[in-house]
């Protein structure tokens, strides 16, 4: 459907936008899946601050969209990774746009700089 017959229809595309990515976790879990497949301890390290919870729940919820995709490996101990499907691929330029949108906000208001390191 195009924008213009969802928006006629009352569906606005950016609060669908909204509803699916709706937490930072799940943004950031993304961001991190744009460099490849990750396993969960890959993701738990590598997104700062998310709890065992979050990380959890974001990952189930992001593969039931069809946005991650979750590969369980048949071998003793079992190996889970996740990776973008094509269409979590498709969302790249918006988070190369936050990224470079994020850099100029901080370059231009050095006192909103996180004030611990890790601050995602």
């Amino acid at each position: 459907m195009s924008r213009k017959t969802l928006e006629q229809a009352g569906i606005c595309p950016v609060a669908t936008t909204i509803n699916l990515l709706s937490s930072k976790w799940k943004i950031l879990i993304m961001r991190d899946l744009l460099t490849g497949k990750k396993r969960y301890s890959e993701l738990k390290t590598s997104v700062v601050g998310v709890s065992q919870k979050m990380l959890t729940q974001s990952l189930r919820e992001l593969t039931a969209d069809e946005i991650v995709d979750r590969t369980v490996y048949p071998e003793v101990p079992p190996r889970v990774e996740y990776s973008l499907t094509p269409l979590g691929e498709s969302m790249r330029p918006v988070i190369d746009a936050m990224a470079d949108w994020g850099s100029e906000y901080l370059a231009t208001h050095p006192q909103a700089m996180p004030k611990n390191e890790g601050d995602q």
